[in-house]
């Protein structure tokens, strides 16, 4: 057992979040203002919070100004990821095509030249019936389909490339209105970051899960040694008595390297807050290693060595 690390009241555990390989892509969404392209944005990245049940992880990298899109609008950068190049592009085509295409003024743009290429708007053209024209700009195709406001404009395609998902974060609280202000401050600074996305609803996911169950259709279920409620109950809890609420934050990344500097900001935001916020502990979830390859040790990140 190792020494214990306290950080302005808080805890840090000696242990490691674990992740594993996904592939990944980046689309820009432009509009004739930032409300529309972020109506369309939003819907894109519905229904993607985890790979277990929505098929891919999604959500909204940061804003961009007219001067850092294609076609000179605002917009918004959209990050997806899944567990093969297949899935992914198969979420791409169907969430542009019902969320993007769908919504007035947009457009849609390839975030990631480099790497392998799926379809962007390489097969929405036929929505134009006949009607579609494209233009090669720069070696770039690009797609111009009618629609009733004009038209609606989508690079052919977008890059998939390697990414990292399911890096974490545990905090562990005293009760909800502390857990709930100390993700809220982790997650302000992650956000803050490139290349990361954190796919649950305001970032901050409280149904922890573990590997398996015991019923044999689930292959995941509740990890039932974070929940305050069982407490006394279960076998092993990592709860005390005065851990009363817990919240993960999960992170995607485009690199091994993004997703250790989003948990590394993360844990520094919960410390800021301390113990006189009600942030008692910080852990992280990992299943010893078997799941992915990349680990991320807690102590290492905050530069208190480690393996």
């Amino acid at each position: 057992m190792s020494d214990p690390l306290i950080r302005n009241g808080v805890q840090i555990d000696d242990g490691f979040a674990e992740a594993f390989p996904m592939k990944a892509t980046r689309i820009l969404i432009t509009a004739h203002n930032a409300t529309w392209a972020r109506h369309a944005a939003v819907s894109a990245t519905g229904l993607a919070t985890s790979v277990i049940a929505c098929g891919c992880e999604a959500g909204i990298e940061r804003e961009l100004r007219a001067d850092e899109t294609p076609d000179g609008r605002p917009g918004l950068s959209v990050l997806i990821f899944s567990m093969s190049g297949k899935e992914l592009a198969r979420q791409v085509e169907r969430r542009v095509g019902q969320c993007v295409l769908t919504c007035p003024t947009t457009a849609v743009y390839a975030g990631i030249a480099e790497g392998e290429a799926i379809a962007l708007g390489q097969n929405l053209r036929f929505f134009g019936d006949g009607w579609q024209i494209s233009k090669v700009i720069d070696g770039v195709r690009y797609w111009r389909v009618p629609v009733m406001d004009g038209e609606f404009v989508a690079q052919e395609s977008t890059a998939v490339v390697k990414g990292v998902g399911g890096g974490n974060l545990l905090l562990l609280c005293s009760d909800t209105d502390s857990a709930l202000a100390v993700s809220e401050a982790a997650v302000n600074a992650m956000k803050a970051l490139p290349n990361v996305i954190l796919p649950f609803p305001g970032g901050v996911v409280r149904s922890g899960s573990k590997v398996g169950s015991k019923y044999a259709a689930l292959n995941a279920s509740t990890n039932e040694a974070f929940c305050p409620s069982l407490y006394g109950l279960v076998a092993h809890s990592e709860l005390t008595p005065q851990t009363r609420c817990v919240m993960e934050i999960v992170i995607d990344g485009l690199t091994e390297a993004d997703v250790g500097a989003a948990m590394r900001v993360g844990m520094q935001a919960g410390i800021a807050c301390g113990a006189a916020c009600g942030l008692l502990r910080i852990s992280a979830g990992n299943y010893g290693g078997k799941l992915g390859p990349f680990h991320f040790h807690l102590r290492k990140l905050l530069g208190e060595g480690g393996p």
